[in-house]
């Protein structure tokens, strides 16, 4: 049963049509989320399913008391609280209904057949149970710890910075789990690390939750569904966002249109993502497998576990270690540079050199110095130590304030100051409209003021206006913060084609992946490992070498526990049970069916005759369900096999 329906609803704005006649669900459970261009009407969507924005015609749904909240683009808060209080000011009925839990529990000891008290104490329980609200005070804890707000926890909460506000209030939306969660770009200032947690806590607590990211790698993490809004209509596809692209190529397949820039990028996209999904899968095969065999090796010697991490060390030096001479003109020399401010020392003895056709990106922890060492490039700040020394070098410039852009210009003035409507785009000669039609922009934007534009439409203008300079180095900071899913597309095929210098500063891991060929990683102590690996492919490693580190040190305790306790009992016989021995018959040919299915549901999602009689949308989620069936088989059987080799060194040892 859904939660929220939308009915036959449209949405004007004067003449402008948003949405028109549309329909839209959401049902418990489900993470849905909406793509579509900037202006497309996603946040009117969003809007229209909160509440705070009423239809011009349509019905608006939704289960009786139900709870439905939304991310704002810019909380408010009582002025007079610190971080912690905000964060707990929205959670008082959790609290009060555990504190009357604990007294019910308490006259529950000594009238134990009170009807009218169990029955409380069941809608208690079911009401704590839905909000997992049973130990709030580690779990306020935990989340300010991860979105790096414990350190201001006494600070008053309008003394924060935008993000850092935007994350006081995402933390208190996330403690509270209402029953429907909306969030609009909730990945803008988070750090990697954030959102990876961010990613584990939505799938851990079962949110229902609508949401609108340009974050891909996200969206393929969290989405069970993706709506795209289009033309004031809806489309909807299941899954996330490599599901997205394959079934909306499928789709324009059947359609007799012309599509061909689209079909173009969904066809280079398609490309890049399934290689870069056929490498974290087979990957992450060998990592569970790995994972598996030091779990074992963690109970026979410990020697072992050091010996794989320094395995993967010498794998990490490999990588992080250029081939051969390279005779590219050199941009930028850096010798033992440190920086400091204030008292906080954000680099410390960094050396490398920056040569013509590097691509770099600058990654870490919020707040670690990524954008202090763009500044430093720039001339901007005076190392504290060390020395930088540039080439013969220009040098295009994005920053997230848009320094570049004048408020009181028009697109056409923006773009050529000096008159004419003519703009040199890496020597090809474009009309402005031609150039600014790759960017989104429609003809009657030309004479609009830049000062009247969205964040993103700026943020777009300013991307444009940067490839028209003749520069030998793009530095960018965060650059598709504030950017739509077709914007960041663009803005990686230029990038792509760009013959000089890139260094980015940026957290979107799916957009790194795509266009660094070399990682300046900030650690958070003021050091910076150079990485030549892919950057979902480095955090991989990272965790594996976190969880090493945490068998090591399980393995300690527990060594030192048997020491100081002599363990006298024999270990009870170890065997499988009855369904575990008919499922280890069973389950082979199960698996091998499962694979036969998958292969036969791809090869109909690739002929026209089958898809347009079945159905892509039928195909595509038959597959998905196939697919989470196939996973759950095979890691049932390798338990079972783990199992077995327990059994088998048992009897040899």
């Amino acid at each position: 049963m859904a939660l929220v329906d939308l009915l036959g609803v449209s949405k004007h704005y004067e003449a402008q049509k948003i949405l028109e006649n549309i329909n839209f669900h959401i049902d418990e459970g489900e993470r849905v989320v909406i793509v579509g261009k900037n202006g497309s009407g996603k946040s009117t969507l969003m809007k229209i399913v909160h509440g705070s924005l009423d239809a011009d015609e349509g019905e608006r749904i939704n289960r009786q008391g139900i709870e439905i909240k939304m991310l704002s683009q810019v909380p408010k808060f009582d002025p007079d609280h610190n971080v912690r209080e905000a964060i707990e000011a929205g959670l008082g009925e959790l609290k009060s209904a555990k504190v009357r839990f604990d007294e019910i529990s308490a006259l529950l000891a000594e009238a134990f057949d009170n009807t009218a008290l169990l029955d409380e104490q069941a809608r208690l329980t079911n009401f704590l149970d839905h909000h997992n609200a049973w130990n709030l005070d580690d779990k306020i804890e935990r989340v300010m710890h991860h979105f790096m707000l414990k350190e201001y926890e006494t600070k008053k909460v309008n003394l924060l910075s935008g993000g850092e506000q935007r994350r006081v209030a995402l933390a208190s939306l996330l403690l509270q789990k209402p029953d429907v969660l909306l969030l609009d770009e909730p990945t803008n200032h988070l750090d990697v690390y954030m959102v990876e947690f961010l990613e584990e806590l939505i799938l851990k607590e079962r949110f229902t939750l609508l949401f609108i990211s340009h974050d891909r790698y996200f969206i393929d993490q969290i989405a069970t569904k993706t709506i795209e809004v289009e033309d004031c209509s809806l489309r909807e596809f299941n899954g996330g966002y490599s599901n997205y692209l394959e079934q909306k190529q499928e789709l324009l397949r059947t359609m007799a249109q012309q599509h061909e820039n689209l079909l173009k990028l969904l066809k280079s996209e398609n490309e890049w993502l399934r290689r870069g999904v056929k490498a974290r899968l087979k990957r992450n095969e060998g990592r569970k497998q790995r994972v598996l065999q030091l779990r074992e090796d963690a109970k026979n010697n410990p020697s072992r576990i050091r010996k794989m991490k320094l395995e993967l060390e010498r794998e990490a030096k490999h990588f992080n270690r250029s081939e051969g001479i390279n005779r590219q003109k050199m941009l930028f020399e850096i010798e033992h540079l440190g920086l400091k401010l204030g008292d906080k020392t954000l680099i410390k003895d960094f050396s490398t050199r920056i040569l013509q056709k590097d691509v770099i990106a600058v990654v870490g922890p919020n707040g670690s110095g990524k954008s202090t060492l763009l500044k430093a490039l720039l001339g901007r700040l005076k190392p504290t130590s060390g020395i930088i020394k540039m080439g013969e070098l220009t040098i295009g410039y994005f920053d997230q304030h848009r320094e570049m852009l004048d408020d009181n210009l028009n697109l056409i003035e923006t773009f050529c100051p000096h008159g004419g409507d003519r703009v040199d785009v890496m020597g090809q000669d474009y009309h402005v409209y031609g150039y600014l039609k790759n960017f989104l922009f429609p003809r009657e934007f030309l004479d609009k003021k830049v000062g009247v534009l969205s964040g993103g439409e700026k943020n777009r203008v300013a991307l444009a206006l940067l490839f028209t300079k003749k520069v030998d180095c793009l530095i960018l900071d965060e650059p598709t913060n504030d950017l739509d899913i077709p914007t960041i597309n663009i803005l990686e095929e230029k990038l792509q084609s760009f013959p000089g210098a890139v260094i980015l500063v940026s957290h979107d891991r799916y957009f790194v992946d795509k266009i660094a060929k070399k990682l300046f990683i900030f650690k958070g102590d003021g050091s910076i490992e150079e990485s030549y690996k892919p950057y979902s492919e480095y955090l991989e490693d990272e965790k594996e070498f976190m969880e090493m580190d945490a068998m090591e040190a399980e393995f300690s305790k527990s060594e030192t526990a048997a020491s100081v306790t002599v363990q006298s009992e024999k270990p009870k016989a170890l065997k499988l049970t009855f369904n575990e021995q008919k499922a280890l018959e069973k389950l082979p040919v199960e698996i091998e069916a499962l694979e036969a299915k998958i292969d036969d549901l791809n090869a109909s999602l690739a002929d026209p005759k089958k898809y347009e009689k079945i159905g892509i949308s039928v195909l595509a989620e038959e597959l998905e369900k196939t697919k989470a069936l196939y996973e759950e088989k095979v890691d049932e059987l390798l338990a079972i096999e783990e199992k077995v080799e327990e059994i088998e060194a048992l009897k040899n040892s």
